[in-house]
């Protein structure tokens, strides 16, 4: 846990942003895998986690704005919690940590409830991504499952949103703690990398390293020779020479926070010229849109940047032609770069993204498109602000069903050179990311160095050869 003052400040600032009622905040219950008892590892919600810092299941929080207390919901331990488990910290040695006024036992909760909606004081809701907390409204509010989203509070969504999104000093050393054990994953892969060696055993070893550093994965790795597949989380291919491996993964440290790298290196030792080729093309994207981070850039335009530079390089390469800026108005690129160049990070990869995509990552005057393909799955376009913590991760992949989809339609044949293209339907995909804080006057890359340039990647393959 951070400091209590943090805890009790954050609580503060929330509460005199959204001015009055109740608010509540469902944490996360443990998840059974096949029986009650087997669960899966227990994950605290990101903003229970932002406001309490507990990381304890079966907790409800409230913060009543009206009477200026915050209020924890739960049960003690039972002398047969303790039989199995162990005598813990009290909930009451918790909730002190975290500055919390009161420890009620968690059947006070309803009536708490009832009495403020009695009251005529509005109950303030985030929309929640578990079932079970879709039920616990039904029973606690009368809010059925499928009306949880209308029924989230807009105000208390953009208040958490705002405060959340500018990360504090020591919440970038949590965040640059979790970067730099994702630089060891990835690094330990690429000397891990040889033919003979399953996906599989790479992907294990690094989730090890996550687990051993003290934390966890940040998201189910993505470790695969079919780097196409935006979100592979197969390994179940045996490594041959001549291949590339798309590896994106990241650690989350114990509290919470995460990283998110990406690299594409070959099996071999080296890249093939083929492969150089197009890796250069997505490297050059990476750093032209990095390049271009700072306060009042709008992330919008830094995607394009990604786009018009990868045009530029596939035209290079003779898989393009035409006019670039025509060509990206066309959505002509999206034939290769079908997802957004990045996102926030934090306490979540894609940090508060279960508040809602408009909240988080975009603006009253800038609305998400959700409609065209490519844009739609941008996460992020709004204004850059200091504070903000993101990813940039172009990408190129050979899609084969989309390459012959459009193929069979001649669809904008000006700008795509189907002929040749034929020779890369089975190429696979590339996708560079690194992360990076938001400064006062521009940008600085976070955690330690992780190559991309084509020259120090063979050296570190060379070197583990040796």
């Amino acid at each position: 846990m951070f400091s209590t003052d943090t805890y009790k400040h954050r609580r503060r600032v929330l509460g005199e942003e959204v001015g009055s009622g109740v608010l509540l905040f469902l944490g996360n219950e443990e998840s059974p895998m096949n029986y009650a008892d087997n669960t899966f590892p227990f994950r605290q919600d990101s903003t229970f986690l932002y406001y309490f810092g507990i990381q304890e299941p079966k907790l409800v929080a409230i913060i009543d704005i009206d009477e200026n207390r915050t209020i924890l919901f739960g049960d003690e331990l039972s002398i047969d919690d303790i039989i199995w488990m162990g005598r813990q910290e009290t909930l009451t040695e918790k909730g002190f940590k975290s500055g919390i006024d009161y420890v009620y036992p968690s059947n006070e909760l309803p009536i708490y409830l009832k009495k403020a909606q009695q009251q005529e004081r509005p109950v303030h809701l985030l929309p929640p991504y578990r079932a079970e907390n879709k039920i616990s409204l039904w029973g606690l509010l009368g809010v059925a499952p499928q009306d949880t989203k209308h029924k989230a509070s807009t105000s208390f969504i953009q208040a958490v949103v705002a405060q959340r999104s500018i990360k504090s000093s020591e919440e970038i050393i949590e965040i640059e703690k979790a970067v730099n054990t994702s630089v060891e994953m990835h690094l330990l892969a690429m000397n891990m990398v040889r033919p003979g060696v399953t996906e599989l055993q790479i992907a294990n070893a690094v989730q090890a390293l996550a687990q051993n550093s003290g934390g966890a994965l940040a998201y189910p790795t993505i470790l695969s020779i079919h780097g196409e597949i935006l979100h592979n989380h197969k390994h179940v291919h045996t490594l041959q020479a001549g291949q590339l491996i798309l590896h994106d993964s990241g650690a989350e440290t114990a509290m919470g926070y995460a990283g998110d790298l990406t690299r594409t290196f070959p099996v071999s030792d080296k890249f093939t010229d083929k492969q150089k080729e197009v890796y250069d093309v997505v490297r050059q994207a990476l750093l032209q849109a990095s390049d271009q981070l700072a306060p009042g850039i709008r992330f919008l335009d830094i995607h394009f940047t990604a786009c018009r530079a990868l045009v530029e390089g596939l035209k290079s390469i003779g898989l393009m032609h035409g006019n670039t800026e025509e060509a990206v108005a066309a959505g002509a690129h999206t034939l290769f770069f079908q997802c957004g160049t990045g996102h926030m990070m934090g306490l979540d990869v894609h940090d508060m993204e279960d508040l809602g995509e408009q909240y988080v990552g975009y603006t009253d005057s800038l609305k998400k498109d959700t409609e065209t393909f490519g844009l739609k799955s941008l996460r992020l376009g709004k204004e850059l602000v200091g504070g903000y913590v993101l990813t940039v991760e172009p990408g190129i992949y050979f899609i084969p069903e989309l390459i012959d989809l459009w193929k069979s339609e001649d669809k904008l044949e000006a700008f795509i050179n189907y002929q040749a293209l034929e020779q890369y339907r089975d190429f696979g995909g590339i996708r560079l990311e690194d992360n990076f804080l938001i400064t006062g006057d521009g940008h600085r890359k976070l955690g330690n160095a992780l190559p991309t340039s084509i020259q120090a990647i063979e050296d570190i393959k060379q070197q583990r050869a040796k």
